[in-house]
């Protein structure tokens, strides 16, 4: 399979999280103006920039797709993720909080919940397991370090990082 199909392949998961399964949701429901609307859309805004940065360094520095069937050659610790170690899903939920937010939506905020929730349960059991045995020393310290959920204050400091 060429890199730009996996890659075009890899934004069938966020077009799913994000698009698919809340217009699904929400089929019925019109859209009205007021705050909430344009506040959504300030959310929905910022979680698409932190996704474009995260998915980038991905390819760039990684050298690989979000898609777990095409991960990364290199561990990402550039950008965003020196302040958290799942900056893109973070991204996700901003979108989705903005979308539910934009629509008034309480079974947005329940699929932005559950979104969370498996996301956890997979880091906890395949994908942080799966980069502990892929990059060592170089991820347990990172991981050590820098909170999978709640970002930093500061930026973590890797010494190790390649930028390309």
């Amino acid at each position: 399979m060429t890199n730009i199909l996996k890659q075009i392949i890899s934004f069938i998961l966020p077009i799913t999280a994000l698009a698919i399964v809340p217009l699904w949701i929400e089929k019925n429901r019109t859209l009205h103006l007021g705050f909430h609307l344009f506040a959504g859309l300030a959310f929905i805004l910022f979680g698409l920039i932190m996704m474009t940065i995260t998915i980038s360094s991905f390819i760039r520095i990684g050298k690989g797709t979000l898609a777990p069937w095409s991960p990364t050659k290199r561990l990402v610790i550039k950008g965003p993720y020196r302040y958290v170690r799942n900056p893109m899903i973070l991204g996700v939920m901003t979108v989705l909080l903005g979308e539910a937010i934009s629509l008034w939506s309480k079974n947005i905020l329940m699929w932005t919940g559950v979104f969370f929730l498996i996301n956890t349960v997979y880091f906890i059991l395949y994908e942080e397991p799966n980069l502990e045995e892929r990059f060592g020393e170089e991820y347990s310290r990172y991981k050590k370090h820098v909170s999978r959920w709640l970002p930093r204050s500061t930026p973590f400091q890797c010494e190790k990082q390649i930028d390309s």
